[in-house]
């Protein structure tokens, strides 16, 4: 197919993913697009949905494996400022979908808002953060969420209610969906206090992390009560490699992809350990990545 000449402009094909993705691996995205503000994005969607093509939203890359035949269709990346903006109006931050969750973060507590610092050091954008529902000491993003604004497959927009986005643990209503613009509701708070905070959260959470790997993931979403890093170490399963991935020996709620690293071998060890702590304990470990 081929876009309005117009669009041209911002569409490249076969463009490389595995940069754009934490672990690393992947083929091209048969097209790709950066549009530079709303209306160009609304135009790209209509053309791509008449078109039958698929379409992935890329954020941060966190939370997504690529496999080796890339993806047939078109990635809309986020990351430019006109979709990344971040904006504090009275004790709300409205935030761009492309922007990442950690600025999202400093910049509600630089303004002596809180509500967000307790999501310090996780990795992502603020669209799929809002997406997963992403939580750390027992609170979810959705609770401090009062709308959300996503774009329709005819590339019209429409604004959702927290109730609308349907937040349950690690999970919403928004799969599918494209999300443009966030706004939160927070609380005014003592600057220096929450600075505080957030620091001890980042330090904490740091320490938590494989220190020298830097193509990680975390391939699982937390059972509610119960972090997927337990179950996997009572399971005996810390460590366990696949090829050249592995889930990390003292954090195995991440998983590493060494050089030489498939997605096909991310599947497996994948696979292998939801097996087994299905086996072992009963539950079923839901999957944190997006597979494209």
């Amino acid at each position: 197919m081929s876009f309005s000449e117009d669009l041209d402009h911002l569409i490249r094909t076969d463009e490389p993913l595995s940069p754009l993705v934490w672990l690393g691996i992947g083929g091209p995205a048969r097209f790709f697009a950066e549009p530079v503000d709303e209306a160009e994005l609304q135009r790209v969607y209509r053309e791509a949905t008449e078109a039958g093509l698929a379409i992935r939203i890329l954020g941060g890359g966190s939370n997504v494996l690529v496999r080796e035949s890339g993806f047939d269709g078109l990635v809309i990346s986020l990351a430019a400022a006109a979709t990344s903006e971040l904006e504090i109006k009275d004790n709300r931050l409205i935030a761009g979908a492309g922007a990442k969750l950690s600025h999202a973060v400093i910049k509600s507590v630089g303004a002596g808002l809180g509500g967000l610092e307790h999501l310090v050091g996780i990795p992502g954008s603020v669209g799929g953060a809002v997406v997963g529902n992403v939580s750390n000491g027992g609170r979810d993003i959705g609770s401090v969420v009062e709308s959300i604004t996503v774009i329709e497959s005819d590339g019209s927009t429409r604004e959702l209610n927290q109730h609308e986005a349907g937040f349950s643990h690690r999970k919403t209503a928004l799969n599918g969906l494209g999300v443009l613009k966030v706004t939160f509701a927070l609380e005014p708070r003592d600057v220096s206090a929450l600075t505080k905070r957030m620091q001890k959260l980042w330090i904490s959470r740091n320490a938590d992390r494989p220190s020298e790997q830097r193509r990680i993931a975390t391939p699982f979403v937390d059972p509610d009560g119960m972090p997927a890093n337990t179950l996997i170490q009572n399971c005996g399963l810390a460590g366990v490699r696949e090829g050249d991935v592995s889930l990390d020996a003292n954090h195995p709620q991440y998983l590493i992809a060494h050089t030489g690293a498939t997605s096909e071998q991310c599947l497996r060890l994948i696979e292998r350990v939801r097996e087994q702590v299905l086996l072992q304990t009963g539950i079923d470990l839901q999957l944190n990545l997006q597979i494209w």
